[in-house]
């Protein structure tokens, strides 16, 4: 029987270096294909901003595989504080977080992108469903202040890259732009 168990973990092993590799290779390819969509939807000067925000959100959950929630937050007026703006996916209760709580917290205070595999390893995170496996949270700068973060939740255990932060730097540029 361990000699069964063992095999079987190798093979469980060995098709989660294949997923990942192939959530590498699918979401680079679709990074670049919604480019232009998510430039088009922020420089549609007709729509809210809020609109705008809400669409790109729409448009990263239904064309990533593994973007399960996603979501803007922004800091809340004078408060040491975030504040959900606008997000695709669950709703949640945390539409309020405080600077340091959990890793949209963290990177309130940090001002660097926040990559975590397993969210059962961090001591610092809250919990906003039990399917959350993994989460990204990336800043957002207008003129060298960070006013907020793009924050995404997967159901997939460690399904991010550097190509996902590079990404979602992007993305976080040209919404820069538009609140400008």
């Amino acid at each position: 029987m361990s000699g069964f168990l063992t095999n079987l973990y190798k093979y469980v092993s060995a098709l989660a270096i294949i997923f990942k590799y192939f959530c590498t290779k699918i979401s680079t390819m679709s990074f670049q294909k919604l480019k232009p969509e998510i430039k088009a939807i922020l420089e549609s000067e007709n729509l809210s901003v809020d609109h705008r925000l809400s669409q790109v959100c729409e448009v990263l959950k239904e064309n990533i595989p593994y973007y399960d929630w996603v979501g803007f937050y922004f800091k809340n007026g004078d408060k040491d504080e975030l504040k959900l703006r606008s997000f695709a996916g669950e709703p949640t209760d945390h539409t309020i977080i405080p600077f340091g709580k959990g890793i949209c917290g963290q990177v309130a205070v940090s001002n660097k992108n926040f990559v975590v595999p397993d969210v059962k390893a961090q001591t610092n995170y809250i919990a906003c469903s039990i399917n959350v496996k993994a989460e990204i949270v990336v800043p957002l700068f207008l003129n060298g202040e960070n006013i907020g973060q793009i924050d995404i939740d997967s159901h997939t255990p460690d399904p991010f890259s550097k190509e996902d932060e590079n990404f979602l730097q992007w993305v976080n540029e040209r919404v820069a732009k538009v609140l400008s």
